[in-house]
């Protein structure tokens, strides 16, 4: 068009710019730029926001903020899409403050904002967990009647919001009062409750999906297995593998390794190593559930061998591949693998290793009586050793009985968990069992004067479908006399035959 003498006008550029963004063609962007400036057909709104339009697409935060504060573009002529392009960028490069005061900037300038420069806004109150802003905008939202609307965007936006940001009775009040809601929203309150761990209020929240007839994603079934993952919910997560095979949904991905992660962590490890071996495309995350897997159920010799077929497929595993592989020898006492793999992670694979996998060297050396050891690699660490790490040493003192080093793991673990009753609980077990009662006694006054509460054991049994839950010392369930009777019975058995309780 050009070579034709043809010049082109404020209709003909955002075409040519949005094939360059469409394209990732910057250098021809850059080159429609100049073009533009040159001709003064950038004052044109329409062509602007285009441009910015192409820097934000193509990652370059600066230049969209440059453009978008260009002293020869007048103010009058920034619209609201200008000002949506300039946040929604600030917010994709992860940059929410500065999103933020964009947006105050522009109710300054008396530009009323759309809803969808109100979800932006939400997403960046996200990032930033920032719960306070969120109520503002909130307000905001009620106060200019946005919330009337049917539009579920907006709905949707807060409740990911309040749930990213802890406030749970919020999100569900949204929820609750949505006019119209579609499966993004179902998946927000699952998703957020599962990610806060109240695991059973989003199954329930399922369960209410289910009974509308509304027919879930594959995101939503992903949330349902690691919800029923981490309560032992195995009823259920096997009504998903069924349903996955009804609809013949593929399990491969994402919903391969939840269910691979559900049936080990329900105890099903004979289950969860059909699904993995079922799967046709296998990546770094199914081979790192499914040896995490045969960790937790003692299987370390199979989990070692399903790391080994790792390389000879050519999946590069990850750190928290090594942190099952380091449990895995861990429960099984295998200190030599423990100690060549450990080593491996940096001098074969390069990757450094974090807290995590100090921690379970720590655990390995604990187990097998390596105190000395262990000790020794927690002093030459190139990290600070965190609560993971002292608290795999505490659990070995515990193991081994040694009373003075615990003291001293303990006032150290202290120091980064002051209000976790994990340390006073172990420590006081420890003198316990070496009959010092007067220690023991003295723990429990610090913890009552540092108002440090015991977490209460708490136990889940799933019968048919139902779950019960126990709690210590609780007696709130309507058979708890029959339910006390035999345990007592249980015990009197046990001890009957020997066993030390």
């Amino acid at each position: 068009m050009l070579i034709k003498g043809l010049l082109p006008n404020t209709y003909t550029l955002p075409y040519v710019l949005k094939a360059c963004w469409q394209s990732q063609s910057l250098r021809v962007g850059q080159q429609v730029h100049a073009y533009s400036m040159k001709t003064a057909l950038l004052s044109n709104v329409y062509v602007f926001n285009t441009l910015m339009r192409l820097y934000a697409v193509c990652g370059l935060i600066k230049a969209v903020h440059k453009l978008f504060h260009f002293r020869q573009h007048p103010q009058a002529q920034r619209d609201l899409v200008s000002w949506t392009t300039l946040i929604q960028a600030y917010v994709k490069m992860d940059y929410p403050t500065e999103a933020i005061l964009s947006f105050f900037d522009m109710c300054q300038a008396n530009l009323r904002p759309d809803g969808m420069i109100l979800v932006i806004v939400l997403s960046a109150c996200s990032k930033l967990g920032d719960l306070s802003l969120g109520i503002k905008i909130h307000r905001y939202i009620t106060d200019n009647h946005f919330n009337l609307s049917p539009d579920v965007f907006i709905h949707n936006a807060l409740i990911d919001m309040y749930l990213k940001c802890g406030n749970i009775p919020s999100a569900r009040k949204v929820f609750d009062e949505m006019p119209v809601k579609n499966v993004v929203s179902w998946n927000s309150m699952i998703a957020g409750l599962t990610h806060r761990g109240q695991f059973k209020e989003a199954l329930d929240i399922f369960r209410r999906m289910q009974g509308l007839g509304l027919k879930p994603d594959d995101f939503t079934l992903v949330c349902v297995l690691n919800s029923c993952a981490n309560i032992g919910w195995l009823e259920l997560g096997k009504w998903v593998h069924t349903y996955l095979d009804k609809n013949h949904i593929n399990t491969d991905g994402f919903i391969g390794n939840a269910l691979v992660d559900m049936y080990a962590k329900c105890g099903r490890i004979d289950q969860a190593f059909g699904v993995f071996r079922s799967m046709k495309c296998r990546d770094v995350y199914s081979y790192t559930a499914m040896i995490v897997g045969l960790a937790i159920h003692g299987k370390a010799w199979k989990a070692l061998d399903i790391f080994s077929e790792m390389s000879q497929v050519g999946i590069e595993p990850d750190e928290v591949t090594f942190v099952g592989v380091l449990s895995a020898c861990s429960h099984a006492g295998l200190v030599e693998e423990g100690c060549k793999h450990f080593l491996d992670m940096s001098r074969v694979y390069n990757l450094q290793p974090q807290t995590e996998q100090y921690g379970c060297m720590v655990d390995l050396f604990g187990r097998a009586g390596l105190i000395r050891e262990a000790l020794d690699l927690i002093k030459s660490m190139p990290l600070v050793p965190d609560a993971f790490v002292w608290g795999a040493l505490l659990g070995a003192c515990k193991i081994h009985a040694k009373v003075e080093l615990a003291e001293i793991v303990m006032e150290n673990l202290v120091r980064f968990e002051p209000e976790g009753d994990g340390a006073y609980i172990l420590m006081t077990n420890i003198y316990s069992s070496k009959n010092r009662w007067k220690e023991a006694l003295k723990l429990r006054k610090k913890m009552k004067e540092r108002k440090v509460k015991k977490t209460p054991g708490c136990s889940l049994v799933e019968v048919y479908g139902e779950f019960y839950e126990f709690r210590k010392g609780d007696k709130s369930h309507p058979k708890t006399l029959e339910i006390y009777k035999l345990l007592d019975e249980i015990m009197h058995q046990s001890k009957n035959h020997g066993y030390i309780l």
